[in-house]
């Protein structure tokens, strides 16, 4: 009998989950296909692009909201050491507040946006206030829906770029999965300049073995019950860890209170926190510095005893795989299968339905009840 996570297809079904387990599945398969179109799309790319990322006085602007302003986080420290240009990431929920403390009119600008739906009000109002007051600037669109209000905002525009992701990202459940990681690779595929297309291949097979090894441990910690979540991470695995413990928040509908911070930053205030009914889950770096700093915690939270427990994820933790030691945001997309699977058990173990938490309404798939506001050009 076909299984999935632990349970059958219909069981999921009975639970309302199945489509995001189904969701958080398919992604090594949509990596593949993620690396194809890039493939097709590589020339045309690079000629959008130009020479703007060679380009000292450019800003690069990775923008979203939420989750996807997450996967601009986890990759902007890693693509501003690698260029010329100043590399950002700058959620589209500070920019419409506050654009005068991150907008030059004189700058070469290049917005890349990441949306699943495309249809968020901050993501095709932050574009259309970067268009105003930034005069020339491009707009590179990384979005999992081709009939998005964003996708159609820059269709047959010269400055922008539709970057459509696999069609199937485009997640029919309310949390980002699928569509996070291929958001993810896709913006880190164009802008690392040694990428090389073997690379998704053999992270689509690293995760391959990964949902397959970390099934059944993970549908165990799922089923215990837990009152708290910390998700820490350092460098790029910080903002992976933002993530993490976004997914426990939505899909357990806030029932799980989750945190997320740094290994050395958790001391400093959070750590008042932990308490014996707290998982504390932690991101290892493939830095070894990192990690000395990263053990230092993880020993140090198991001699105080205050937690209900403390685990790793990454090479050589609780939830490991034999994976090359590539730089932290290039492997954060594999540690997340773990952190996705996670919170879909601590849903099920609930009674909510993961597919749709919020069965109230009161938080929304796409955002809701948002007003924008114009600013005068400044």
């Amino acid at each position: 009998m076909t299984t999935l996570f632990q349970r059958t297809p219909e069981a999921w079904r009975e639970l309302g989950g199945l489509d995001t387990a189904e969701e958080i599945a398919q992604q090594p398969a949509l990596w593949r296909e993620l690396a194809r179109l890039l493939d097709s799309q590589r020339a045309a790319l690079a000629d959008f692009l130009g020479d703007v990322l060679s380009t000292p006085e450019a800003r690069i602007i990775l923008t979203g909201a939420g989750s996807s302003a997450y996967a601009g986080e986890i990759i902007a420290d890693e693509i501003n050491a690698a260029w010329p240009c100043q590399v950002r990431a700058i959620s589209t929920t500070s920019l419409l507040t506050h654009p005068a403390l991150y907008l030059r009119r004189e700058r070469p600008t290049l917005v890349i946006s990441f949306a699943r739906s495309g249809n968020s009000p901050e993501s095709t109002a932050a574009v259309q206030l970067v268009r105003d007051v930034v005069p020339h600037a491009r707009f590179l669109n990384i979005t999992c829906n081709a009939d998005g209000d964003l996708a159609r905002q820059g269709a047959g525009d010269k400055f922008t770029y539709n970057l459509l992701m696999p069609a199937a990202s485009c997640d029919r459940g309310f949390a980002m999965t699928s569509s996070f990681t291929c958001m993810l690779l896709a913006a880190l595929s164009v802008l690392d300049p040694d990428f090389q297309t073997a690379q998704i291949e053999m992270l689509a097979q690293l995760g391959e073995r990964a949902l397959a090894g970390w099934s059944a441990p993970v549908a165990q910690l799922g089923a215990q019950k837990v009152a708290r979540v910390v998700y820490l991470g350092s460098g790029p695995l910080e903002s992976l860890a933002k993530e993490a413990a976004l997914k426990i928040l939505e899909l357990t509908g806030g029932e799980v209170l989750s945190v997320a911070n740094s290994a050395l930053g958790f001391r400093h205030g959070p750590k008042a926190m932990v308490n014996r009914e707290t998982l504390v889950l932690m991101f290892r770096s493939s830095d070894p510095v990192a990690r000395r700093y990263e053990g230092d915690l993880l020993a140090e939270l198991q001699r105080d005893q205050i937690a209900a427990a403390c685990l790793t994820i990454g090479a050589g933790g609780n939830f490991s795989i034999d994976a090359p030691a590539w730089a932290d945001a290039w492997l954060a997309p594999l540690w997340l299968l773990m952190a996705q699977q996670y919170a879909l058990h601590q849903s099920a173990l609930l009674q909510l339905r993961p597919d749709n938490p919020f069965a109230s309404g009161t938080v929304n798939r796409v955002v809701q009840g948002v007003t924008i506001y114009r600013h005068d050009a400044f």
